[in-house]
């Protein structure tokens, strides 16, 4: 008999005027009533209240939303929008259901379809892992006594208009 692992009992609580920083791992049901500032993960539901401040990425079974997330969302499930929420980042769901007056200041990709659902989450990874990888930004690469660097948006202009044709 299982007494605290259905998805009704809440597991984990960060009660109002209660601030945490860090990521957190977790089993079971989350609510956030309080300030998080870090990234959570857990295979149960979240409910993130009215006064709740979310500074990171949630992944969970499904997420309701009446407080401000600041990051990206993640819940096959579903993800409910309640009229008080904000959410800046994008959201990642089977199911979105949002009430008037939310605000959303990012993508959200919400299809039933598995395989498409599939399709669209790996082409919003790839393109997050892109935007955060160090390609975009100088690289140097050692290998003995040979240094390659890849140009600086500074060392390109400055090699457009130096024109010496070598």
């Amino acid at each position: 008999m299982a007494l605290f692992n259905d998805d009704g009992s809440i597991n984990s609580i960060i009660g109002k005027g209660s601030s945490i920083r860090g990521d957190m791992k977790i089993n079971g049901f989350m609510r956030i009533d309080g300030d998080l500032d870090g990234n959570l993960e857990t295979s149960g539901n979240v409910i993130v209240g009215e006064q709740a401040r979310v500074n990171g990425n949630i992944t969970a079974k499904s997420i309701t939303v009446s407080g401000v997330v600041k990051g990206n969302i993640v819940a096959p499930d579903w993800v409910h929008l309640l009229s008080s929420s904000a959410v800046i980042g994008d959201i990642q769901t089977h199911r979105l259901q949002a009430e008037e007056n939310v605000v959303i200041h990012g993508h959200c990709i919400s299809l039933v379809d598995e395989s498409a659902y599939n399709d669209a989450e790996n082409s919003w990874r790839d393109t997050k892992a892109i935007a955060s990888k160090s390609i975009l930004k100088n690289i140097h690469i050692s290998l003995g006594d040979n240094v390659f660097s890849g140009a600086s948006e500074e060392n390109r202009a400055g090699a457009d208009s130096d024109n010496r044709g070598y």
